[in-house]
């Protein structure tokens, strides 16, 4: 048995003053990627403080046309939500590409953004981790790196974020709502998350007792198309090699707006600028389309092993433009 302690908290000022005194406590929301870890021995906090019950489960419209949504929200009800599936379609097929149906009745919108890696030298405690434990080395390299990365890892680290959720919102422009001891802080989504750098064990840049209160929304642009499409090795219940969130706005046969991010590749949610640059007040065509992806995997850096997912992730990018087009053109 792991001994640790659980309280219930009350408010969410009570959660961060509870998480804030003790370097040891953990957040406990929906649990399905915490309660794993500590059952591996990856992480072993002392102190669980359940913030599941607080009043956080709510998704409203906001007065500029966008979504409030809670970080208690369910991943299932999020994507059966009639406003994701009408305004926000590639949020709604990221979450229902995740896991399976009984996990997303679990997990939450707070716990999906904030899940570890599903590095398989990270959840094993007999292999050197710089994630796990910094300075030991990383596994990965030189290892089994089907999974990993190709844009943005350091030789200390890389694995890739499994979040698929996470790469939709990405694209979305979604803003996280934190609360800690000094009030509220609304932090965009790109600069959320963190490239591994020299410090891999820090995936995202909240300090220890910052809570997610809520994920915003902007409204989405008028005329845009937009979808999640996700390349695995198996059809249910499998992490991404690649996915694509991407979101066009045509106007006479050009793109006026591109909004476009990749999962599978990164430490993080990849946000494509470069393939938007290329795609902004171009032709929608398959050969624009091909020069974008070929723009944003110039500098993909594929390790011994995972060659593969660079033309495979710019043939995902192209074919998941094209849908998007052949879709507006209806």
């Amino acid at each position: 048995m792991i001994p640790f302690e659980y309280r219930r908290a009350a408010t969410t000022q009570d959660a961060v003053a509870t998480v804030s005194a003790r370097p040891d406590a953990a957040y406990l929301g929906g649990g399905t990627n915490l309660v794993d870890h500590m059952k591996l021995g990856v992480i072993g906090p002392r102190l669980l403080v359940d913030v599941s019950r607080l009043p956080l489960a709510d998704v409203e419209e906001t007065a500029e046309g966008g979504l409030r949504i809670g970080a208690a929200v369910r991943n299932s009800d999020l994507a059966a939500h009639p406003v994701v599936r009408s305004r926000y379609p590639a949020l709604s097929r990221a979450l229902l590409a995740g896991a399976s149906g009984q996990l997303r009745n679990l997990a939450t919108t707070a716990g999906n953004l904030l899940q570890r890696t599903r590095c398989p030298y990270f959840q094993d405690v007999t292999t050197p981790c710089n994630k796990r434990e910094p300075g030991t080395g990383c596994s990965a390299i030189g290892g089994y790196v089907r999974y990993h990365a190709i844009l943005g890892a350091s030789q200390q680290c890389v694995a890739t974020h499994p979040s698929d959720m996470a790469v939709a919102m990405t694209m979305l422009d979604a803003r996280v709502v934190v609360q800690d001891a000094d009030g509220t802080k609304r932090i965009p989504i790109a600069d959320f998350y963190r490239l591994p750098g020299d410090r891999p064990e820090l995936d995202t840049v909240l300090s220890h007792g910052q809570l997610i209160t809520a994920v915003e929304l902007p409204a989405p642009p008028a005329g845009a198309r937009s979808t999640y499409r996700k390349v695995r090795d198996r059809a249910s219940y499998a992490f991404a090699l690649v996915s694509v969130a991407a979101e066009l706005v045509l106007d006479s046969g050009e793109i006026s707006s591109a909004r476009v991010a990749l999962g599978g590749v990164a430490h993080k949610p990849w946000r494509a600028r470069q393939a938007e640059a290329a795609l902004e007040g171009a032709e929608a065509s398959d050969e624009t389309f091909v020069r974008a992806a070929g723009a944003e995997l110039a500098h993909a850096r594929p390790l011994d092993g995972n060659e593969f997912k660079v033309e495979l992730a710019q043939r995902t990018l192209a074919a998941t433009l094209r849908s998007l087009t052949e879709e507006a053109r209806r």
